[in-house]
């Protein structure tokens, strides 16, 4: 058995929920049961049959609508691994600190292309990191408390997770200076990231380390769950960029939010139009069960 689980990024009127029933059917799938996850906000539709051809249906059905289809059993994930620029926080760090140093239209196209899957992860965030050389270490503090911007949902999502019994790993692309603060601030019980180079109070221009790239973000999501004795069905991944498709690939449910093409193009879920907590619909919590933030 299957779960559609629709989610409105304004409300659903009273005869949704019938309609959704409808548009299941019409992709060949028998409706099982219908509910309200959270009245006129988000609904469930039970249903056997093609997953993929529902998903189609409802999302071609509804407008500004997030659907994630699923297997019922293991809609409630226990672990989550997740990202952070342009996931977890509202920005890409790298891009405001170049701003800092006045050059941020330069970095930012890299920034762009690099999440589209046009560059080389890797490559892409040395040369950007070069050109940072010589800025001046305060301005991480700066750009933390005047730039950073938790995404809506964030904190819902995490701390409601852990409250179930979930764990929680932020594994970014990003610095560790940005990750090790948002982790903290959000509820992740911790955070993998990339170090800068600092030597007297300067930027070196350096990343100190292996980077954090694609490989380590799938390889991160894979020790976790075992580490935890987890089955690949208990954990989520969520990203937004082309270094995020193989932790979203390796995961029982991968999310792609508000993400890149290729990424979007990738993942079994997308979430286009509401924040973070339509995961939490997704899991079959209403508002109710939020670890809400404060």
């Amino acid at each position: 058995m299957f779960t559609a689980t629709l989610i409105a990024a304004q409300n659903f009127d009273a005869g949704d929920i019938s309609a959704a029933a409808d548009h299941v059917a019409s992709a060949g799938a028998q409706v099982l049961a219908t509910r309200w996850v959270e009245p006129n906000k988000a609904l469930d539709v039970d249903f056997s049959g093609d997953a993929v051809a529902v998903r189609a249906a409802v999302e071609q059905a509804f407008v500004a609508t997030d659907a994630i289809v699923q297997p019922t059993a293991q809609r409630a994930r226990t672990l989550i691994v997740a990202d952070m620029d342009s996931t977890m926080i509202t920005i890409e760090c790298i891009d405001e600190l170049a701003d800092y140093a006045g050059i941020k239209p330069q970095i930012a196209e890299v920034t762009e292309r690099a999440m589209r899957g046009e560059l080389d992860f890797e490559s892409a965030l040395r040369s950007r990191v070069a050109l940072l050389k010589g800025l001046p270490e305060a301005v991480i503090a700066q750009c933390l408390a005047e730039r950073v911007v938790i995404m809506p949902g964030a904190k819902e999502l995490v701390r409601t997770m852990r409250a179930h019994g979930g764990h929680a790993v932020l594994v970014s692309g990003g610095f560790t200076r940005f990750a090790e603060p948002v982790a903290a601030e959000i509820g992740f019980n911790r955070a993998i990231a990339n170090v800068l180079g600092i030597r007297d109070g300067l930027l070196t221009g350096d990343v100190e380390g292996e980077i954090v790239g694609a490989a380590t973000k799938k390889q991160v999501l894979e020790q976790t769950r075992t580490a935890l004795g987890l089955g690949v069905d208990d954990s989520l991944a969520v990203g937004d960029g082309a270094n995020d498709i193989p932790m979203i690939e390796t995961a029982g449910l991968g999310v792609a939010y508000h993400a890149k093409p290729k990424t979007a193009a990738a993942a079994p879920a997308r979430i286009d139009h509401g924040d973070l907590t339509a995961i939490l619909y997704a899991m079959g919590y209403p508002r109710a069960a939020w670890a809400m933030a404060v």
